[in-house]
């Protein structure tokens, strides 16, 4: 299985913590193929893109996971979503007029000055039952540290997170603190320790080497169990029905003003930029039959 496009999923035997390991290559490039972002912004689309995967694992939920980051500053909005079988689409919305007046380059500065009095919103969508949507200020300096921060104190689970993306390909690990089941077998320190060695992982391990040496090469006197690989890639779920159905919804009155000034209907999927374009009839079936109409003009 490659490498590049893969989540493994392991377990310190003995004790309460588990982890996983996630390595994006051309599902990160594909995610973003059809934008241009400078650098900075794509580095954070790689870096939320890891940590949705990373943190889609440890849950049971069958469904999506959707991270976002809204932002005062120049940049407005980051948003992945991944799914629970490691399907994974990200699109990101920034005020390239605001960048341009007030910094040369966008990317002189960290992420965390753009976005300045920003949220953390991070939504739960099961294929079964109710969604559950948690929303926290900002809360760090990097994407790692405002995830942790959220899992601690919104979920009380202690979770610690690496996260590296160098505009080619997105990597990361987490560790994850279990509830303890038997206090009398636990190693009170382990915790800690497993963190402290974690914390001398580098970027370029954490790229390059394949999830076994990566583990081996960190926890060499620790007992970990390695599972095996999870496959992760690109998926746009936009399709002629969601555009439609998102049209429909718009009324009568509104899709006619649209058609009336432009002459045709035009929608961009934010995600994966595929257009759908419906004239004059394509509205009028849709309008009629009250079912989303059959578009077949849809382009990249």
């Amino acid at each position: 299985m490659n490498q590049d496009n893969t989540l493994h999923r392991f377990l310190f035997e003995s004790q309460p913590i588990r982890g996983n390991i996630v390595h994006l290559h051309s599902s990160f490039q594909e995610a973003l193929a059809h934008h241009n972002y400078p650098p900075i912004i794509k580095n954070a689309l790689g870096e939320l893109m890891a940590a949705s995967a990373l943190l889609i694992a440890t849950l049971k939920m069958q469904g999506v996971l959707v991270l976002q980051i809204q932002g005062k500053g120049a940049l407005k909005l980051l948003v992945v979503e991944c799914s629970s079988d490691l399907k994974i689409r990200a699109t990101a919305k920034w005020d390239e007029k605001w960048a341009s007046e007030l910094y040369k380059e966008i990317n002189d500065f960290s992420f965390i000055d753009l976005v300045k009095s920003g949220q953390f919103i991070i939504t739960l969508d099961p294929e079964k039952g109710e969604a559950y949507q948690g929303i926290v200020a900002i809360e760090g300096n990097t994407i790692a540290e405002m995830l942790q921060n959220y899992m601690l104190r919104s979920q009380q689970i202690d979770t610690t997170l690496w996260l590296h993306c160098d505009s080619q390909s997105a990597c990361g690990l987490l560790l994850q603190k279990l509830p303890e089941v038997n206090e009398m077998n636990v190693d009170a320190d382990a915790w800690n320790r497993i963190n402290q060695l974690a914390n001398t992982v580098s970027n370029e391990e954490l790229k390059t080497l394949s999830a076994e040496m990566l583990l081996s090469r960190l926890f060499a006197e620790e007992d970990v169990r390695l599972f095996e690989p999870k496959t992760t890639q690109f998926y746009c779920s936009c399709n002629q029905t969601s555009v439609a159905n998102m049209l429909h919804m718009l009324g009568e009155k509104e899709l006619n003003s649209i058609l009336a000034e432009f002459g045709k209907i035009e929608v961009n999927c934010d995600f994966c930029n595929k257009q759908y374009v419906f004239d004059a009839v394509d509205t009028a079936q849709l309008l009629l039959a009250q079912v989303p109409v059959d578009v077949s003009k849809a382009t990249h």
